[in-house]
């Protein structure tokens, strides 16, 4: 199922590089239940990217350093394959995938109910096969599917997209020319039924005024987000 979501957009206005108006997502893909030996697994298209995980667990935990004697634990892995990229990426862990594997474990935390399974372990790995722009966004969305694909119990989805400015205008979900030639970015999680953000980042220079239309706008992709996370479930499990 591909999704082409745009909201509201203004007639009229003038359309970024890739033809989107600024209030436009980019195509999306999302696909429950991909992999066989996984717990849980899903696979996003989301633009140019593509974007893979996995799930095992929740499991016990033989590693002291993971262990919650009250709830779960939540370890992630995000990866970018070295053929993700135009220029090959180096193997291995570098410091961008270690941060992002932090904020995406701690952008997932609220929406598991982790009290259920004191002293295990949730791992969730993310491997991003090709990169666009806005992959922590996507390994973040696809890793909410793989997680309930795998039956592990939920307040809420989580879903995430950012919104950034580029030449001085805000606009919803960037590509990777307007991430690397704009002046700021918006990430943004949350959980859609409560409203709750569960991740909020901004990097770059906004003022008051551009900062809340940057929330506000991906708030609302969020949301729009939300619907196919759900159609893709849906699709695998029935109503």
């Amino acid at each position: 199922m591909i999704t082409i979501i745009t909201l509201g957009t203004n007639i009229g206005a003038k359309s970024r590089e890739d033809g989107r108006a600024f209030d436009e997502l980019r195509n999306l893909k999302i696909e429950a239940g991909v992999l066989e030996r996984a717990d849980g697994s899903a696979y996003l298209e989301f633009g140019g990217n593509k974007v893979l995980v996995a799930v095992y667990g929740p499991k016990e935990s033989f590693i002291r350093r993971f262990q919650r004697p009250d709830r779960a634990y939540i370890r992630c892995r995000y990866n970018m394959a070295p053929f993700s990229v135009d220029d090959r990426k180096r193997p291995g862990p570098d410091r961008r995938s270690i941060e992002i594997s932090k904020i995406t474990a701690e952008a997932l935390q609220p929406a598991v109910i982790l009290e259920k399974y004191p002293r295990s372990v949730i791992e969730i790995f993310i491997e991003v096969l090709e990169a666009e722009g806005g992959t922590r966004c996507a390994g973040i969305t696809a890793a909410s599917v793989a997680l309930a694909d795998a039956g592990i119990p939920m307040k809420d989805m989580v879903v995430a997209c950012a919104a950034g400015k580029v030449d001085g205008q805000v606009v919803l979900d960037l590509s990777e020319v307007e991430d690397k030639d704009g002046q700021a970015d918006v990430p943004v999680a949350i959980l859609p039924r409560s409203g709750e953000i569960t991740l909020l980042q901004s990097d770059g220079n906004l003022t008051t005024a551009e900062f809340e239309k940057a929330l506000d706008l991906a708030i609302k992709g969020c949301n729009q987000i939300s619907e196919v996370q759900k159609e893709a479930l849906k699709k695998r499990y029935g109503e």
